[in-house]
């Protein structure tokens, strides 16, 4: 049976007088994607490099692959590759050049250190460019280039530290399609993001840490769940008839601040559209939008952490 891709028990990091890690507890089967959420501080970096044997735990266990970080960091490093917040590569070198210096320093020969920079510039669609000076690449292409200097080694488990952070939305959907297809050709990933969207697209495991210690764990969907039900979103044409709207929908709608939309729960979401359309055409209210929505990754968040995702911004000060 294969070792899982991670697992953590009791983990505890702690820097002077500041506890970064409080006692994390997870674990995770091989051939998933991880993504690691959690507001600004709380931890999420201290575990990445924790993980990555760039700083020892305090106390607790943490084996990735089926290794000891703590008992054999130098196997830890043979199997894992990491990239980090920003992009790491020489703009005065080419592409190529800065991959075969990468793996020449991880102990490939010439030959070798050659081949394993062609095969990543084609599996990152980076061969057309490979021999331009990086400085000449665009911030998209610059973090495809990162992260090929992680896999220039071949590892079994990548690390990713807030991926896309800087980048626009077009470089954003490019590099998650380069991730997709390094986890389809079997590299396992943990990533942590300040994007929500980015952990609901690319993960199969969320894991929400807040204070130090895992406060959620399961897919995408499992973690919706907890955020409650699904919601009927109304808005009426007239914003004079939000009150009333809300009045003759029963005691469950909820007028929004703004005061020109109402949602109430949704249970049954086909059926709920039909009666609540019924009910505002009775009573002679024209509707100007109706829908059933989900909750969201950004509604599970604010439910466990009390905090919003959009302050989850920059480099952790301490963890």
């Amino acid at each position: 049976m294969e070792p899982p891709l991670l697992e953590a028990v009791a983990l505890t990091k702690r820097y002077g007088e500041v506890d970064a890690l409080t006692g994390v507890d997870l674990i995770v089967p091989a051939g998933q994607v991880l993504a690691v959420l959690g507001p600004n501080g709380a931890g999420k970096t201290t575990l990445i490099r924790s993980i990555a044997t760039l700083t020892r735990p305090t106390s607790g266990l943490l084996n990735v692959a089926g290794i000891d970080v703590v008992a054999e960091p130098s196997r830890v490093r043979r199997v894992i590759g990491l990239a980090g917040q920003y992009a790491a590569v020489e703009p005065a070198m080419t592409g190529r050049e800065n991959l075969r210096m990468v793996a020449r320093l991880s102990g490939h020969g010439r030959r070798d250190a050659r081949s394993a920079a062609d095969a990543v510039l084609e599996q990152l669609d980076l061969a057309e460019v490979g021999d331009r000076l990086v400085r000449n690449y665009s911030g998209g292409m610059r973090r495809r280039l990162d992260l090929g200097s992680s896999l220039v080694g071949a590892p079994k488990v990548l690390l990713l530290d807030e991926p896309t952070t800087g980048l626009d939305p077009r470089s954003r959907n490019e590099l998650w399609s380069a991730i997709r297809e390094l986890v389809g050709r079997g590299t396992d990933v943990i990533l942590t993001t300040q994007y929500l969207e980015e952990a609901d697209r690319l993960a199969d495991r969320i894991a929400i840490i807040d204070g130090g210690r895992v406060v959620a764990q399961g897919s995408p969907a499992e973690l919706k769940g907890l955020a409650g039900e699904d919601v009927v979103e109304v808005r009426v044409r007239d914003d004079a008839d939000a009150h009333r709207a809300a009045g003759v929908l029963g005691s469950h709608a909820i007028l929004e601040p703004n005061g020109t939309g109402i949602s109430l729960p949704a249970t049954d979401g086909v059926q709920d559209l039909i009666r609540v359309i019924g009910v505002l055409q009775d009573a002679g209210i024209a509707l100007a939008d109706i829908g059933v929505r989900r909750p969201t990754l950004d509604d599970v968040f604010l439910a466990l952490t009390g905090r919003p995702a959009a302050t989850d911004v920059g480099v952790e000060a301490a963890a």
